[in-house]
């Protein structure tokens, strides 16, 4: 394949031509890009090259990226970050998403600024290159769309290979990128491509069932179907240019009619409603080990990612095998702080230290803590990064979870309290009841109140794993289906001294809870010879052999995992544990509604939790008591 661009932005395009077969891998033989945009940008700009990928590879066997470098790479080769996405390569941040482009730090914004990617501007100026690629079958990437999966995945590795292998290259390449561009580093470093010397996936999941598509089991259609529709399906090889200005793709050939882009694409709203368990294909095809991932990484979370990424960032760190590896939590919305221009710094530092050898910041020599957490405390309001920078304090710990974690039982009463010790709920048997299928709009469920004098210090901080152990059951309505499951949903909200719950700044800006989880109780198994089984972790397979019977009348006892959190609880102010059968505040667009499989033949009735001496039900939290004063669990 001959390597071909378009040196002038908006000007003709050379259509790509082939070239004999080489091995898997080796593009040593390639031709380096020879024309370039030297005049319109203080850095080289190089349009719509065209990768050739190992074979076997599907379609015409290609991805087309753009490379942005320093103009002196010529004679003096740079490290290269890589992304590799759907979104489209060359629609600019101003177009995908205005509202926040005109909010983003202007160190950042430039014509080639791209959604959750590093800017081109910066970061050549840093001496950086960078590489932007077209997902198959996106954008200017001919072949089958099909986002997350095997496939693609392999194509990202052959990119970063050719990016390694560029005479204007090091041989160094770094991925940096937020949320699909983040998540996909997790899969493309386990494959050990050739160049691959660093990652900074930022708030991007590492577990595509447990983490996005199936909390706990239970489908996240909300987020699932908005993504789809709004964020990619629009940006098909073959369809209309999203900017508006096309009636025929940039290779010249015709736009395709919908029948046809519908052959050419696996529909993931179609999939994972159909798919319910790991040991599906399409699930299945997608899985990895995370201690294959070897490189240096920091992964940054955000408290706030209640319901996306969080999870993942955290699981990413924990199970990578790099030597090397950090975990920065941070709070925020999720499009701004990437590019904050601290969290930059935090970015450059790493990378310097990894691709440049330039190790100013002691990532090599044991000086920067492994973890790095904003602590919240107090009550700053939503949405206001200011505030939270200010007030929410940065802490260095040397593992996590922090090693002097005291797991703390909190247990659930018949009253509707939370409370440390449970003799005083042990008097006769109870089941408190609440109606299956709620929504977002009508609240179903039950929520326990901690008491504040109950809480361990004047001041308690509760950072970690949390899970819920709970007893329930369900029975049918008079005249209405045999109920055959429980979907639980678990929300963790802070209470303020003064009655009021203090919220969190989510994703996109909205108030969020301090953290949720899930369980669809047929998929209650837990293997507990799984490796990655902790007691404050509990490990869940979610395969098609693991479902178990929900029986009218049967009582189950379950253990559910919320997503990991920080909060100090100051005096005065509680924790209040909602239990409820649908979405409750916070959910934000990250719904469960999808009929099909939230069916009413299978979940309508009355759920219940019940508590007695026989049943206890409690919260189990991460206490962390202050330096000095606790010991390592």
């Amino acid at each position: 394949m001959t390597l071909t661009v378009d040196s002038n932005p908006g000007g003709e395009q050379a259509k790509p031509t082939p070239s004999p077969q080489r091995p898997p891998g080796d593009y040593s033989s390639l031709p380096d890009v020879s024309t370039h945009d030297r005049t319109s940008f203080p850095y080289l700009f190089s349009k719509n090259v065209s990768v050739p990928l190992s074979p076997p590879a599907t379609g015409t066997g290609l991805i087309r990226c753009n490379v942005y470098r320093p103009r002196d790479s010529d004679k003096q080769p740079v490290p290269v970050l890589v992304t590799y996405g759907p979104y489209g390569k060359d629609i600019p941040y101003s177009v995908f998403n205005p509202k926040s482009f005109s909010e983003l730090n202007p160190a950042h914004k430039s014509v080639h600024s791209c959604w959750e990617t590093p800017d081109p501007a910066f970061w050549t100026s840093a001496g950086y290159a960078v590489v932007r690629g077209d997902e198959l079958g996106t954008g200017q990437s001919p072949g089958f769309l099909d986002t997350m999966s095997r496939s693609t995945s392999e194509a990202f590795a052959d990119l970063i290979t050719w990016a390694a292998c560029q005479p204007w290259s090091t041989g160094k390449v770094g991925l940096l990128g937020v949320s699909y561009y983040a998540g996909s580093q997790w899969r493309v470093a386990a494959r050990k491509p050739k160049g691959l010397a660093a990652m900074i996936p930022w708030e991007g999941m590492s577990d595509y069932y447990r983490d996005r598509c199936r909390h706990g089991g239970v489908y996240s259609d909300g987020f699932v179907e908005w993504w789809w529709d709004n964020q990619v399906v629009g940006n098909q090889y073959g369809r209309r240019s999203r900017r508006g200005d096309d009636t025929v793709d940039e290779d010249g050939e015709e736009m395709r009619g919908e029948e046809e882009l519908e052959k050419n694409r696996r529909d993931q709203r179609v999939d994972n409603r159909v798919n319910r368990f790991r040991d599906e294909e399409y699930y299945a095809e997608k899985e990895y080990d995370l201690g294959d991932v070897e490189v240096p990484l920091l992964s940054v979370g955000n408290w706030g990612g209640i319901l996306l990424h969080l999870r993942g960032n955290v699981q990413g760190y924990l199970h990578a095998g790099s030597e090397h590896k950090f975990l920065r939590m941070i709070t925020g919305r999720h499009d701004l702080p990437f590019y904050y221009d601290e969290e930059v710094e935090v970015q450059r530092s790493f990378l310097d230290a990894f691709l440049k050898g330039e190790d100013k910041g002691g990532w090599t020599t044991g000086k920067k803590p492994r973890v790095d957490l904003a602590i919240r405390k107090g009550d700053v309001g939503v949405n206001d990064a200011e505030k939270e920078r200010e007030m929410f304090k940065r802490r260095g710990e040397g593992e996590w979870p922090i090693g002097r974690t005291e797991y703390t039982r909190f247990y659930l009463g018949a009253d509707l309290t939370m409370r440390r010790l449970d003799s005083w709920a042990c008097g006769g048997g109870k089941k408190l009841g609440y109606r299956a299928l709620g929504t977002i709009d009508i609240f179903q469920g039950l929520t326990f109140q901690s008491v504040p004098s109950e809480m361990p210090e004047k001041e308690t901080e509760i950072t970690g794993h949390i899970v819920a152990h709970l007893n329930v059951s369900v029975s049918p309505d008079r005249g209405g289906p045999t109920p055959s499951d429980i979907d639980l949903f678990l929300t963790l909200r802070h209470i303020g001294a003064d009655g009021k719950e203090i919220f969190y700044t989510g994703t996109a800006g909205d108030p969020v809870p301090l953290t949720k989880g899930w369980l669809r109780v047929s998929l209650r198994k837990v293997n507990k010879e799984h490796p990655k089984h902790r007691p404050w972790l509990p490990h869940r397979d979610y395969t098609s052999k693991d479902v178990l019977p929900v029986i009218q009348g049967e009582v189950y006892p379950v253990d559910v995992e919320l997503w990991p959190t920080c909060v100090v609880i100051q005096e005065g102010e509680s924790l209040a544990l909602e239990v409820s059968s649908g979405d409750t505040q916070g959910s934000g667009i990250f719904l469960h509604n999808d009929p099909m499989d939230r069916s009413r033949d299978v979940l309508q009735g009355t759920n219940y939790i019940h508590i007695s001496k026989q049943y206890e039900n409690y919260l189990l939290l991460p206490v962390i008591p202050k330096k000095g004063e606790g010991h390592e669990v």
